[in-house]
């Protein structure tokens, strides 16, 4: 008797199925443990809300240079972007505050400013999303914080990311000529951290951060598999702390993932200053004003006259100018005296004499 092609076929079929079916399961066993790893080591937020990868959100990125030990739960935050991201418009802004901004620790007992690196160490990442939010009116969404440290394995977890270096960067044993480079985490590591020979001094890391942010982030949405992921999560574990959970973390990477081809960036310039022997940077009205429109815009919201307590500040500092006077008066709301290092110092007198 002649069997007919489809049951001939049948077997096959089965044998096809009982394949797709294995796939399903072993990718639904790697998307749970993720998320396990994830929920269990990186999340500290308790919303059951889902994010909508239909709007415009803002996510507060610092980064803690905490050494070998993993914490990221205290400490100065080095490092201070707002990433802003907009799936309307299919844009992605990053923009790198200066770490010695002069700014209110919104939600301290008494009226308090300090720099605004201060803020996480003092009140953690609840006072530091308040203080972005407040010193420039924006909505700060959601943050993330990430051990600088940690940025070896997570560069090296994404396969290492091409740069173009705009000078020579020597620093922690490791050097990088100026030039176009694929750095492994190790060596990005080093160019990110370098801050002295750069004539630009802090902003020049803060440009050099942002290239590696943005190739790190361009390097994710070229990811498509979920085993990659579960590899990123083991990179990250103890050096990230975030508010965004792992639903959220895969929809931004999956849904959103035409605005990580636009990403565009920009720096926050403010002025040296001194402050109760302390070196600061001060962000004139104007500055504070211009960020705000921006971000603002990039988040589809309409742009207001921006009042706050570093605005009613430099309206008192008539005298002050960033360049021939340093003395900046905060009314003795400053707090925390800080130890001026010698190359601070160095660099400040550098810059009050380039610019006479």
């Amino acid at each position: 008797m002649r069997h007919s092609a489809s049951s001939k076929l049948r077997p096959v079929l089965i044998a096809v199925g009982i394949i797709i079916v294995i796939a399903f399961v072993a990718i639904g066993l790697i998307i749970r443990q993720a998320q396990a790893r994830y929920q269990s080591t990186i999340y500290t937020g308790n919303s059951s809300t889902k994010i909508d990868t239909t709007k415009p959100l803002s996510i507060l990125l610092l980064g803690v240079d905490t050494g070998a030990d993993g914490r990221i739960d205290k400490g100065n935050s080095d490092t201070i972007m707002v990433v802003t991201i907009n799936p309307q418009t299919k844009k992605t802004l990053i923009t790198s505050i200066p770490r010695d901004s002069l700014a209110e620790m919104v939600g301290d007992q008494d009226t308090n400013v300090q720099k605004l690196n201060a803020a996480y160490n003092i009140g953690g990442s609840k006072m530091a999303k308040a203080s972005v939010s407040k010193l420039f009116n924006v909505p700060i969404d959601y943050y993330a914080t990430i051990n600088m440290g940690g940025l070896k394995q997570i560069v090296d977890a994404v396969g290492g990311v091409t740069i173009t270096s705009p000078l020579n960067v020597s620093f922690d044993h490791i050097t990088v000529t100026k030039g176009k480079h694929h750095l492994n985490g190790k060596q990005a590591l080093s160019y990110t951290r370098m801050r002295y020979q750069d004539p630009r001094g802090d902003y020049g890391r803060q440009l050099r951060q942002q290239q590696v942010m943005r190739a790190v982030l361009a390097k994710l949405a070229e990811t498509k598999t979920y085993s990659r992921y579960n590899q990123l999560l083991a990179s990250l574990k103890g050096n990230l702390q975030t508010d965004l959970s792992f639903n959220d973390l895969v929809g931004l990477a999956t849904h959103d993932r035409a605005n990580m081809k636009h990403i565009q960036s920009t720096q926050v310039i403010g002025s040296p200053a001194w402050i109760n022997t302390s070196s600061y940077q001060i962000l004139s009205t104007k500055t504070l004003q211009q960020t705000s429109d921006r971000l603002r815009t990039q988040l589809g919201l309409s742009t207001e006259t921006l009042t706050n307590m570093e605005t009613k500040l430099n309206a008192k500092n008539t005298v002050y100018d960033g360049k021939t006077n340093l003395n900046y008066d905060t009314q003795g709301l400053d707090k925390i005296t800080y130890s001026v290092i010698p190359s601070d110092l160095l660099m400040i007198i550098r810059r009050a004499t380039e610019a006479l």
